[in-house]
């Protein structure tokens, strides 16, 4: 009964692990997509703003 309950206890560490590791990766994913729209708004609105001050056609 003692090494039941030690495989149990085991494995519901093994999947806390896995649960948190995949909060971490899902987390970094959404801080690099942030990241990522963030750049390419400051991206797009330079070169929006450098065709308004470019000579005019």
């Amino acid at each position: 009964m003692g090494r039941l309950l030690i495989r149990i206890a085991a494995g519901v560490a093994a999947v806390l692990f896995l649960f948190w590791l995949l909060s971490i990766l899902v987390g970094l994913l959404v801080w690099v997509v942030l990241i990522a729209a963030v750049a390419g708004l400051l991206w797009l609105g330079v070169r929006m703003l450098r065709s308004d001050t470019g000579p005019r056609r």
